[in-house]
């Protein structure tokens, strides 16, 4: 019995990589802070600094589905949850560890927990809401590829984008806030990082066309998921 080799390709690591960066970057780094800022129409706004950056993982999830197929972007969303989950594992056996006893690493203990020592609900919502929302923006880019017969690039990226981005959204701040902060307020957090991350989309635009169109062109290869499997589980590309 024969099989087929399966293909290789030139960038697909390194848009792993750099997908997984990202989003761990977003997430650590951005997550725990609450900025604010006053904008026309919407007047003041008050949104998380992982905001501006995460959004970026859907941008890589939408070039891997539509340059290299569902089937090895549902490996890189994966890889990602594995990443988020060691980082919320390690920040958890970091923290329990006992400072030094002095002054530096005391205080210093403080300024971990106050940037790493999220609660169990908010850890449970993010890694949820990533993993559902980023099957859910993949299955949508690549069902929508088909229907339009490759046509329309833009519909796609910004199609699966309003749907993953209202998964992820939707999941993350009832899972980590509902019965903390008043309902209204859930809401209203969440419809406004919702239209932030839909927007940032929408503006990158652009720079998806250039990226997908290169990778196309330098790994000859534009893939439509005919007779894929869509089970978030498999592993078969």
């Amino acid at each position: 019995m024969t099989t087929t080799p399966q293909r290789t390709y030139r960038y697909y690591d390194f848009v792993m990589a750099a997908f997984v960066c990202v989003l761990l970057c977003a997430n650590l780094i951005g997550a725990a802070k609450a900025a604010q800022v006053t904008l026309p129409v919407f007047g003041t706004v008050t949104f998380s600094g992982g905001v501006l950056f995460f959004p970026i993982s859907y941008i890589f999830g939408d070039i891997l589905t539509e340059v290299y197929g569902y089937g090895r972007d549902r490996r890189v969303v994966w890889a990602g949850f594995a990443g988020l989950a060691f980082a919320a594992f390690m920040s958890y056996v970091v923290l329990a560890l006992p400072p030094a006893a002095d002054d530096f690493n005391r205080a210093y203990q403080g300024h971990l927990e106050a940037v790493f020592g999220n609660t169990w609900r908010i850890v449970a919502g993010s890694m949820i809401a990533f993993w559902c929302g980023s099957f859910a923006n993949s299955f949508v880019l690549a069902k929508m590829k088909i229907a339009t017969g490759g046509k329309w690039l833009w519909t796609r990226t910004i199609g699966s984008t309003i749907v993953g981005e209202a998964v992820d959204s939707g999941l993350f701040y009832f899972i980590a806030f509902y019965g903390i902060w008043p309902l209204e307020q859930v809401i209203a957090v969440t419809l406004a990082q919702y239209f932030l991350k839909t927007g940032w989309e929408i503006v990158m635009t652009p720079v998806t066309y250039r990226v997908v169109g290169f990778l196309k062109k330098i790994e000859n290869e534009d893939y439509y998921d005919r007779g894929t499997s869509f089970n978030p589980f498999s592993w078969r590309v």
